[in-house]
């Protein structure tokens, strides 16, 4: 396990289209996300344990959100080769076991989370109705304990867009292990 800490976002940034097969057997794209105010593109996997340790916080983040019309969108961009748990049979499986409320997408040649500059899992990148990157940051301040939370970054700045108002220039990166690259 290689840890990383994301870069800074490039806020402003425009969301990258993407078409990619969804957990549920159907291709997904940006388009499909038009109508929701704020959309979280989040880059995770299955076998990351910094994934893990935040997976219950994520999941119920995003079924509160749905509720508010916000839109979350799980990528895997792992190489099944060398990591035959993040494999799109697995994906399909953890999304079912722990009842995933959002699409989770198969990045199979990994070009999106090239064309996103995505780095690590978790990776989450938050976009305004336009598509304009507003936050890339971690989901909270503490990654590997849930008793310890004090401070739900990602949730805040989504809070923040709904409500009109800018989100904090303060961002903190997340960490997590390394996209895992096709050799």
């Amino acid at each position: 396990m290689v840890l990383l800490h994301s870069p800074p976002g490039e806020l402003g940034a425009s969301a990258p289209d993407f078409a990619l097969l969804g957990v549920d057997g159907k291709r997904h794209t940006l388009a499909d996300y038009q109508e929701s105010p704020i959309l979280v593109v989040m880059f995770i996997c299955n076998h990351c344990p910094y994934v893990q340790a935040i997976e219950d916080r994520l999941i119920a983040l995003a079924r509160e959100m749905a509720t508010k019309k916000v839109s979350f969108v799980g990528i895997s961009s792992n190489d099944p080769t060398n990591y035959p748990e993040d494999s799109f049979v697995n994906m399909q499986a953890r999304a079912r076991k722990k009842g995933y409320t959002f699409d989770y997408l198969y990045d199979e040649t990994q070009q999106t989370a090239k064309d996103y500059g995505a780095v690590c899992t978790p990776d989450f990148f938050v976009y305004d109705q336009e598509r304009k990157l507003r936050y890339r940051g971690r989901l909270d301040d503490s990654p590997r304990n849930p008793a310890a939370v004090r401070k739900e970054e990602l949730k805040e700045a989504i809070l923040a867009l709904l409500a009109g108002h800018p989100v904090s220039a303060q961002q903190n990166t997340t960490m997590g292990c390394s996209i895992k690259w096709k050799e």
